[in-house]
């Protein structure tokens, strides 16, 4: 057995942890529904549901994870009493871990083959309409869809298989670091356009009328939501970066640096975004459609756009690859722990096994588009998503609050012993009714609704 590795600095650790949480869903979809829902009013709520929702658990899977000091794959096995089911939750979080992957390496493909499309001045004097058509005409072709999803998965295991400090750690580190910077530059190029000041305001004044306006009970749904899938818990994809640090600090602390790192990209996301929308009348709406055909239109309206837009989507595939990294180390400390892999062999099987895994995803937007397994329009990454999102997360976030707080499970004495060793912030002792008897009422309404809303909305 190889002996685990550890992170070399704790910032290493809030900056992996922070980068797979910052996924897509920052910013194709926060800064919308933060829109639909009346801007600073809905962002006050999020941010509720954040600390009581989001942080709780996460500190849950942290805790698993470090005192385990295995992955998703065994960890349930370390802790759990003798003769219980715990662990079969460790199965559900790899395929969890694989799923994810087999979607999100084709979106990380489509950002950096934008890159590409922006560096090159692909979209320079094109009509709306054709700018739309670039994005449709990509999906449409499954060998360069194809060739992108590779470069995503060769550079992210190429990444992993120089090992956690030298390589998850140390190229994260720089990828945030620059994200961040770019995020700064297009922000202060977005509030300083002309008529800017409409997008602002829609964005950061509370607009308590929208949330009467949608029904109080959809908007906190919609901020319950996001808090809780913005975080992607339930899978063990924070549990493994917790078995890589040490005890100094406490467990709630760390959990809140990164909630808060999080939800401040976001943020910065919209004040990309809205501004942007607003000087030049287009509306914000949702989805990959933000991202590839309304922002690259604002891109060429703008001066200098071929640059704002290249620098936009060089963020975007930081942003997509970090989760990318986080995961596949997940997936790759799944092989060490389970069958005491060598790194080098872990990297070299799933490498393949994503590749082929991957295809599905890729193909389903063109040769195999017929197949719409969720109803008419939808795709095969619509059922991954689906499943990932709709099943795997809020189920498998149940099962780590119940096996924390249950003297079934792991138990109470033991989660906060582990949660609260070190500096920093404790986890509130009173919370233990919330978190044992609430909080996965609130779970399983997540998760019931998020049914209901597919199928019955």
């Amino acid at each position: 057995m190889e002996k685990r590795e550890k992170f070399s600095s704790r910032l290493g650790f809030i900056l992996i942890s922070a980068g797979c949480a910052v996924g897509l869903g920052n910013v194709w979809r926060f800064p919308y529904i933060t829109g639909k829902y009346g801007g600073a009013a809905f962002v006050l709520i999020y941010l509720v549901f954040l600390v009581i929702l989001g942080m709780p658990i996460m500190a849950m899977e942290f805790a698993v994870g470090r005192a385990s000091q295995k992955s998703a794959a065994r960890s349930f096995h370390v802790l759990e009493p003798k003769g219980s089911f715990w662990h079969l939750e460790g199965y559900a979080a790899m395929a969890g871990n694989y799923l994810l992957m087999m979607f999100y390496t084709t979106v990380g493909g489509w950002m950096l083959a934008y890159v590409f499309k922006m560096i090159s001045g692909t979209f320079t004097g094109l009509s709306p309409e054709e700018v739309g058509g670039v994005f449709s005409g990509m999906l449409g072709e499954p060998g360069p869809m194809t060739f992108w999803m590779i470069v995503t998965v060769i550079l992210s295991f190429g990444i992993c298989s120089l090992g956690l400090r030298n390589g998850v750690e140390r190229i994260t580190k720089i990828m945030m670091a620059f994200l961040f910077l770019i995020l700064v530059i297009l922000c202060v190029r977005s509030v300083t356009l002309e008529g800017a000041a409409a997008g602002l305001s829609f964005y950061l004044v509370p607009d308590f009328g929208k949330v009467a306006e949608n029904g109080a009970g959809e908007v906190i749904f919609a901020a319950m939501g996001q808090a809780f899938f913005t975080l992607s818990l339930g899978i063990g994809a924070m549990a493994i970066f917790g078995s890589y640090i040490s005890k100094d600090r406490t467990l709630m602390g760390e959990s809140l640096n990164i909630c808060a790192l999080d939800t401040l990209i976001a943020l910065m996301a919209g004040l990309v975004i809205f501004p942007a929308c607003f000087a030049f009348g287009v509306d914000p709406g949702e989805g990959p459609g933000l991202v590839f055909v309304t922002l690259p239109n604002i891109f060429n309206q703008m001066a200098g756009g071929q640059l704002w837009g290249t620098l936009f989507f060089i963020f975007m595939s930081f942003a997509a690859l970090s989760t990318v990294i986080a995961v596949f180390e997940n997936i790759i400390s799944f092989a060490i722990d389970l069958w005491g892999w060598s790194r080098k062999k872990a990297v070299l099987v799933n490498l393949i096994l994503i590749l082929v895994l991957s295809m599905p995803c890729v193909l389903g937007f063109n040769l195999w588009s017929g197949f719409a397994p969720l109803g008419a329009g939808s795709t095969i990454q619509d059922l991954e998503d689906f499943i990932v999102s709709n099943n795997l997360l809020p189920l498998g976030s149940l099962v780590y609050l119940l096996f924390c707080t249950s003297r079934y499970g792991w138990g109470w004495k033991n989660f906060i012993a582990e949660a609260d060793a070190g500096e920093g912030i404790r986890f509130p002792k009173w919370a233990r009714f919330y978190v044992s008897y609430i909080l996965p009422l609130i779970v399983l309404f997540i998760f019931v609704m998020g049914y209901w809303q597919k199928f019955a909305g």
